[in-house]
């Protein structure tokens, strides 16, 4: 869908530019995007490197195992239907912890596990269960203490003090956390409506047949059609 989104983006844009003469800007501008995500990449490269591994040596030293442990109640809480013990907890748990400490990398391989451990357990294929549609929301909307990538961007492009938002990130990431639990808690008790009649056994039938099945087991008849 994302796709489609981006080339008709592309193809108006091209468009507008013929119609009003103005390829020369299109081709200039597809130039200057290229140059500049270039630039961007290779000025992320160290930073981003400095940040992978100083989280690698927390993994290594087994920061994320205790995170994991810790998380391990709340989780336990928020997937009730997944077994205990279940392959699936444990790329949960691992998923939620690389969130929090902002190894997006190392989180989606982990979240890619869980849902195909999550899958095994679906009786509908076709359908995501609550736990699925839970560990998307978390995922979306994950507390995350170090925002490495935007400290990165904002180093790159010569930020005074690019950590000073390290707060509000926190902050927001904290409230939107909540609301997609409590949305999620909110979809995961609410009741599922009533099928209408069909058809071919309108209401009022339904209800007829109904009292004449309840009458006649009371007096040992069988009712009238």
């Amino acid at each position: 869908m994302v796709n489609w989104i981006w080339l008709f983006f592309i193809v108006i844009s091209v468009v507008v530019a013929a119609a009003t003469g103005r390829m020369d800007a299109v081709t200039q501008a597809a130039f200057d995007g290229a140059k500049n995500g270039v630039t961007i990449c290779f000025g992320l490269i160290s930073i981003l490197v400095f940040w992978m591994g100083l989280m690698r040596i927390a993994e290594d030293a087994g920061l994320l195992a205790r995170l994991a442990r810790l998380l391990s109640p709340l989780v336990r809480l928020l997937f009730p239907d997944v077994p205990k013990g279940h392959p699936a907890m444990g790329y949960i748990m691992s998923n939620m912890s690389a969130n929090i400490l902002g190894l997006g990398n190392a989180a989606t391989p982990m979240g890619i596990k869980a849902m195909q451990e999550l899958q095994k357990l679906n009786p509908n294929p076709d359908t995501a269960t609550p736990a699925m549609c839970t560990l998307l929301a978390l995922n979306t909307s994950s507390i995350t203490l170090v925002p490495t990538t935007l400290i990165a961007i904002r180093m790159n492009y010569g930020s005074v003090n690019p950590a000073e938002i390290v707060g509000t990130t926190l902050a927001a990431t904290a409230v939107a956390t909540i609301a997609a639990i409590a949305l999620d808690r909110w979809y995961r008790h609410r009741q599922p409506p009533l099928a209408p009649p069909t058809a071919e056994q309108p209401l009022g039938k339904q209800e007829h047949r109904s009292a004449g099945l309840l009458r006649s087991r009371g007096s040992g008849k069988r009712p009238a059609t």
